[in-house]
């Protein structure tokens, strides 16, 4: 099976995110460019998580599931638990109740913040009040694939 990359225009791997993605910007969520999507896809999540966050180790800040099988996911992904723009995809609780909630760390700390694409062998019967961890508990034995993509945010970076 061919292996999963994942980039964005937003920025690049292990680089700096812009504010316009995070808390202290406007708060938009990036577009994706997924290559080597496995042919018996049925469907797409995302998590994003804060791997720096000293006291809850991988703050889960936005979580979607359901996306249609597709090459490029859309920067500015709608509010709500269901995005009709993108096949009625859910998005659940996370620090980004039912919507996207990008980096905002205390004023001076760097954080580490990752995406993980995952490749879906089915859509996921979860309601928009699922977690990370119930929607991790659903993919038990359907992720085909899945690929990370990090990146670093610091508030007022002078």
């Amino acid at each position: 099976m061919e292996i999963l990359k994942i980039k964005s225009g937003a920025f690049e791997e292990g680089g700096w995110i812009p504010a316009r993605y995070t808390g202290r910007g406007e708060d938009v969520s990036p577009d994706f460019t997924i290559e080597g999507i496995a042919p018996n896809a049925k469907s797409i999540a995302i998590t994003l998580d804060d791997a720096s966050h000293p006291f809850f180790p991988n703050y889960n800040h936005w979580v979607i599931w359901n996306l249609p099988v597709q090459a490029t996911i859309p920067e500015g992904i709608p509010h709500g638990e269901a995005v009709d723009c993108l096949g009625g995809a859910t998005q659940g609780v996370a620090y980004g109740r039912n919507r996207y909630k990008g980096p905002k760390p205390p004023l001076k700390s760097i954080h580490t913040y990752v995406f993980t694409i995952f490749i879906l062998d089915c859509r996921i019967d979860l309601a928009a009040n699922g977690t990370k961890q119930d929607l991790l508990h659903k993919m038990e034995g359907h992720i085909l694939q899945q690929a990370e993509l990090s990146g670093k945010f610091q508030s007022h970076r002078e």
